[in-house]
């Protein structure tokens, strides 16, 4: 496939690579695209990927031979083979079209893999944020001006912990938001920091694990966390005080900035815009 950037460049409202995700306006987008087509089928992490402190393979490819690419609209599938799989056609172009070309052809492309899942992935800028309120928001924390606000006393890293074990039932109330694999990543040391957040003795809120990765230029990036408040300790300033901790850490270890995805409308949210960050645009996606 001839793969042109000046058709792509003017329809990418969000700098996202499909298998990356969302990446630094600073970092050089064509070349990272075809470093990804590049790599696909080979199940090898590209040094730059955030995912590879996870599995010692990738499980998400580009589908390269699938791509349509034109000077209007470009449609780019990926296959997940973990789990039950999932063929997700990104859609870089006009969003009505471009949105029912994409449903087609994933549901083509999941057809002939035998996948039941297929997804549809589209991206909008930062000035669109009320009418697309279902979607992710790409946020950003440059450090050039420093971590920001000094985080109160209330935050033990795990390891402080009088009873590290208490971690778990703080896991375990968590399930939809990954502390259990996280969890376990902990207790087989892993993974770097998780910061905690406490009612007298018992675990009601964590962030982590803490760590950092040098970007396709260099750049050191402070790569995203797991982050959580049990609901009834939510709205006392205990997100707060972790992201807050979160930052200065980042910044004691060089970072230049942090990409994050969160959901619009939800708590992380909100913290993010109250402590300044900046949104990129919006990540989009449903399922056909």
């Amino acid at each position: 496939m001839r793969f042109r950037w000046d058709w792509i460049e003017p329809v990418m409202p969000v700098p996202y690579v499909p298998t990356l995700g969302p990446v630094h306006y600073g970092n050089p987008l064509p070349d990272l695209f075809a470093a990804v087509f590049g790599a696909a089928g080979t199940g090898r992490f590209l040094p730059y990927d955030k995912d590879r402190r996870w599995s010692a393979t990738k499980a998400e490819r580009v589908m390269v031979d699938a791509i349509e690419h034109d000077e209007r609209r470009t449609l780019m599938p990926t296959l997940l083979q973990r789990g039950p799989g999932a063929v997700r056609v990104h859609v870089y172009g006009s969003v009505p079209d471009g949105l029912s070309a994409g449903a087609e052809l994933a549901r083509k492309l999941a057809a002939v893999h035998g996948i039941g899942r297929a997804r549809v992935v589209w991206l909008l800028g930062p000035d669109q944020p009320d009418a697309y309120a279902r979607g992710v928001r790409v946020q950003l924390k440059d450090f050039a001006d420093g971590p920001g606000p000094t985080p109160d006393g209330r935050v033990l890293e795990y390891r402080q912990l009088p009873d590290p074990s208490r971690f778990a039932a703080f896991a375990e109330e968590m399930p939809g938001d990954g502390f259990a694999f996280l969890y376990g990543r902990m207790r087989a040391g892993t993974v770097g920091p998780v910061f905690t957040v406490l009612d007298e003795d018992r675990v009601i809120g964590a962030i982590g694990p803490m760590e950092t990765m040098p970007d396709a230029v260099g750049q050191v990036r402070l790569l995203p966390q797991y982050f959580g408040v049990l609901p009834a300790h939510r709205g006392a300033g205990h997100g707060r005080a972790l992201w807050r901790a979160a930052m200065h850490w980042g910044h004691r270890q060089g970072a230049a900035y942090q990409l994050l995805q969160t959901s619009v409308g939800r708590a992380s949210d909100r913290l993010c815009a109250a402590e300044g960050l900046t949104c990129l645009g919006f990540v989009n996606q449903r399922g056909v």
